[in-house]
Formats: C-alpha cells, structure tokens, sequence
C-alpha cells in the first residue's frame, strides 16, 4: 500500500492546525505555576514591556527583587512564537494574544532565570536579586 504525497500533506496540515490552537487554548489562565506566587505580593509592581529586536526578546535583561511582584507584557512587535511567554524554571507560562494581555507573578527565589519564546527561538534573563 502507498501513501500518496497529497495524504501526508493533509495530515501535516491538520497537525500544525491542532498544534494551533493548543497554543491558543494554553494561554487561558493565569500561566503560573512552580516557584512563583501568581499575583500581587510584597511592595511595587514592577512592569516591562517586551518587543522583538533582530529576532530576539527586546529589552533581553530584566532585573527584579525576590518577593517583588512582576508584570510582563509584549508590544506588537513580537510576533509568532515570541507570544507564547515562558520562565521555565519558575513554572510560567501564557500565551499574550493581545498587546493588553500580561502575565503577572512574584518570584520568591534569588537566581538567573532564562525566559523564552515556547520554540526557544528567543530568549532573555530574569535576574533575581
């Protein structure tokens, strides 16, 4: 039996349809989990607004205190891949639709942390102090 060409494109295509709109469906939520309290916690919120800059996130540093609340936001230019935020290893991750759309959390560990488009395409530091 021989699998014409048309049939796996076919498949492909519905594949990278469903891989869609899981991406889509994940950004539901608060995107936090792990070594972070989502939402307010001690003192200020400390916002940023992250774009795409030759490919990359843009500012790709950020710096925060440990028990300080953070917002992070994209701006229109991070487009694709790059809106599907994540912090691995703090357990954050949310897909920001919209420039409206933030993820919000306090992280309560000192570290540097590598945030990330969800390919790893991007990337940045969240550094801890």
């Amino acid at each position: 039996m021989e699998i014409k060409k048309t049939t796996i494109y076919m498949w492909g295509t519905l594949l990278l349809i469903a891989f869609g709109g899981y991406l889509m469906m994940a950004g539901s939520g608060d995107g936090v989990t792990g070594n972070v309290v989502a939402g307010a916690g001690s003192g200020e919120v400390r916002e940023f607004t992250l774009g795409m800059k030759n490919y990359n996130y843009y500012p790709d540093s950020i710096t925060v205190k440990a028990g300080q609340p953070v917002k992070i936001s994209l701006d229109k230019t991070a487009q694709g891949c790059f809106r599907d935020f994540t912090i691995r290893d703090l357990g954050v991750r949310k897909y920001l639709q919209k420039t409206s759309d933030f993820v919000e959390f306090t992280p309560t560990k000192k570290g540097t942390y590598t945030f990330a488009c969800s390919m790893g395409m991007g990337y940045g530091k969240l550094i801890v102090k």
